[in-house]
C-alpha cells in the first residue's frame, strides 16, 4: 500500500511541478512532446493500480471461495439466495438491507446501524457499481457484490468512512422493489 500511496503521490507531484512551469511562463508554448509523456506516465500509473486492486479482489475471491460472476465493468456478483419478487429496473424505488465490507473483512457500514437504503434504480447518487450490482438482481434476492474503487467511491472515498481507492465489498438483501 506505502508504495502505492508513493505512486501516487509521485505522480501528483509531476502534474503539480508542470502546472507551475506553464503558470510561470504562461506565454511560452509547451513541447507536446513533453504533454504526451506526462500523459503516458498517467496512464501507466493507472493501469499499475487497476491490476493492483483486481489482483486484491482475486485474492478476497479466493480466500473466501466465493463463485462470483463478472461484469464487463470490473464488478462481481453472487447471487446466494434467489428471492421470487419483481425485477430491479431502473426507474424504480428499491429498499435494501446491506452490509458493508472493506477487503480486510471490517464492517464499514450496515442497515442494522444506518437504517435500510432507499434509492431510485439509476437515479441516484449510490456508486454506480452498487447500482449495476442491485440492476441483477430482484425482490427476495440476497447476494455479495464486489465493487471496484472506479465503481465505488474513487480516489476521495466518502469523505467519512470509506477511505481513497477502497474497494467495496456489499452483502445485499433485496427487500422491496417498488
Amino acid at each position: 500500500m506505502k508504495l502505492v500511496r508513493n505512486l501516487i503521490v509521485l505522480l501528483l507531484a509531476l502534474v503539480w511541478c508542470s502546472c507551475q512551469e506553464q503558470q510561470q511562463n504562461p506565454n511560452s508554448k509547451q513541447d507536446p512532446s513533453s504533454d504526451t509523456q506526462v500523459k503516458e506516465s498517467l496512464e501507466k500509473a493507472n493501469r499499475y493500480l487497476v491490476n493492483e486492486e483486481e489482483e486484491e479482489i482475486d485474492n478476497y475471491v479466493r480466500r473466501h471461495q466465493l463463485e462470483m460472476v463478472s461484469t464487463g465493468t470490473g464488478l462481481r456478483y453472487q447471487v446466494i439466495e434467489e428471492g421470487k419478487g419483481k425485477p430491479v429496473e431502473p426507474g424504480k424505488m428499491v429498499t435494501l438491507d446491506y452490509v458493508l465490507y472493506d477487503l480486510t473483512g471490517d464492517v464499514v457500514y450496515t442497515s442494522e446501524t444506518e437504517g435500510p437504503m432507499h434509492f431510485v434504480v439509476s437515479k441516484s447518487e449510490v456508486p454506480s457499481g452498487l447500482d449495476e450490482a442491485v440492476r441483477l438482481l430482484r425482490e427476495g434476492d440476497c447476494a455479495w457484490a464486489i465493487v471496484p474503487s472506479h465503481l465505488g467511491y474513487g480516489i476521495l472515498g466518502d469523505q467519512k468512512s470509506v477511505p481513497s481507492r477502497a474497494t467495496l465489498i456489499y452483502l445485499l438483501k433485496v427487500k422491496k422493489v417498488e
